[in-house]
């Protein structure tokens, strides 16, 4: 079984990905599920061959998974390895952060007696 941890190259090309805002948003539209090309191509206020080659960027960094749906083509957010290359930077600079963010989010519920 492969380690989770992932070579730098990897990690760097998913960094490289993320730097473009349009490709955030794009990240962040695909939280709420599955999207086809044309749907996020509607979201975006530029063509759509360059929502394509955005979603080439994010394919190719791992970002993104794609899958044939007859002539449509939808698109995924490939949470793990997203949080993977981003999580071990993270946790490497500023774990003390990671540690405490934990924390409060499992302890909020408890908090919330209404």
């Amino acid at each position: 079984m492969e380690s989770r941890a992932l070579p730098a190259d990897e990690e760097a090309s998913a960094f490289r990905a993320v730097a473009d805002p349009t490709r955030r948003q794009i990240l962040e539209d695909l939280r709420g599920g599955e999207l086809a090309a044309g749907e996020i191509a509607g979201r975006f206020p530029i063509s759509a061959p360059s929502i394509s080659r955005h979603l080439g960027v994010l394919k190719g960094a791992g970002l993104v998974t794609e899958r044939r749906d007859a002539n449509r083509i939808l698109y995924s957010l490939a949470e793990e390895r997203l949080a993977l290359c981003v999580g071990r930077f993270l946790s490497a600079v500023c774990p003390e952060q990671i540690v405490l963010r934990t924390t409060k989010w499992r302890s909020a519920p408890e908090g919330d007696a209404s």
